[in-house]
């Protein structure tokens, strides 16, 4: 058999990436193809992508090409003096602010596929929409084993709080949950207060019940930035938690998680900013010294390392700089081709 070739005409739309996942969650990086973002911050860019490149997300994330739980990341010119490198994060509804499994897998692609050269690989500075990021990068062999990376700044907002969905939670209408940021903001609730558990023959009724928490909590809960970014004001995903008893790997694992996100997106990996904003809770309730590790597993059984490095003030509110560990693998790379007359390939989404 001969070796296939064919060159798209030159009015199609010709996109290349690289594909990785961290934890089992995708992460598709374009390398060529994606217009030039307009603005001087990352934040602005992130505006003009959501404004006037957003039918490339829909093409790239959504089905044909991808499908409703896609995660995407466009790497962009650094903004600052000394940053090395500067990403936004794509998905099924939208351009995210920070995502932890998205840092760990673009410095894995980064450094492996000669995509930047970072002045140092293990202080790598990464500028995010919600702040700068700085990563590490454990190299043995020439290959990339692991990424550690210093979060934003992240934050408890209120603890215990309560917000009524009906059918959801076991033996009551109210849902009690914490509300804390990790580069995004997140709901946290018990898995065993709602009648989960978190396995992934489960994945309709965590997804089901995430989205309707969510969207109760977004509609009787401001999340608002103390940094005054109001870009940054909105619930971005429900996180359910469990004790873990029992764990057949080598590590010990202090609990699981599943987060809901975007719209009805279900994360496999732990999610880098989710267990960023839960050790800032767990810290701010006293749970959770400094220094000292909290290991949590995914729906899938991947882990991240996550631990407080040093307590910060964020606006009048108080935190913490978390660090989180985690690995990536590539998986291959991909040329997409948007054909103009093809009205189904600018993407659609069957759940």
């Amino acid at each position: 058999m001969n070796e296939p070739r064919y060159e798209p005409p030159p009015d199609w739309t010709r996109i290349r990436t690289i594909e990785a996942h961290t934890g089992g969650e995708p992460l598709r990086v374009i390398v060529s193809g994606f217009p030039v973002l307009r603005g001087d911050t990352i934040l602005a860019q992130r505006r003009d992508a959501r404004e006037n490149h957003d039918a490339l997300r829909k093409a790239l994330m959504w089905e044909p090409r991808g499908h409703a739980d896609m995660y995407g990341a466009l790497p962009v010119a650094a903004v600052t003096d000394d940053g090395d490198i500067g990403v936004l994060f794509l998905h099924n509804e939208g351009w995210s602010t920070m995502c932890g499994h998205g840092i760990i897998a673009l410095v894995k692609v980064g450094l492996e596929c000669g995509l930047f050269e970072p002045r140092d690989p293990t202080d790598i500075r990464i500028d995010t929409p919600a702040g700068r990021v700085v990563a590490a990068a454990r190299i043995v062999d020439g290959r990339v084993r692991s990424v550690s990376f210093r979060n934003v700044p992240s934050f408890l907002v209120s603890a215990d709080a309560c917000v009524r969905v009906p059918g959801v939670a076991v033996g009551s209408d109210d849902v009690r949950f914490d509300l804390a940021f990790g580069g995004a903001f997140y709901a946290y609730v018990e898995a065993t207060s709602v009648g989960l558990d978190l396995t992934p023959d489960n994945a309709g009724a965590i997804i089901a019940k995430g989205r309707a928490i969510q969207a109760a909590i977004a509609r009787e809960h401001a999340c608002v930035h103390p940094t005054g970014e109001p870009d940054l004001n909105f619930l971005y995903g429900v996180i359910f938690l469990a004790p873990v008893t029992a764990w057949p790997g080598a590590e010990p694992v202090d609990e699981r998680n599943v987060c809901v996100f975007a719209e009805g997106e279900l994360d496999r990996s732990p999610t880098g900013t989710g267990v960023s904003g839960r050790v800032a809770a767990l810290h701010a309730k006293g749970r959770l010294p400094l220094g000292r590790t909290l290991r949590v597993a995914s729906v899938l059984g991947s882990v991240f390392a996550v631990r407080c490095l040093e307590s910060v003030a964020i606006g009048q509110r108080f935190g913490v700089v978390p660090e989180v560990t985690g690995s990536a693998f590539l998986t291959g790379t991909s040329e997409f081709w948007l054909d103009p007359e093809d009205a189904l390939g600018a993407g659609f989404l069957v759940r």
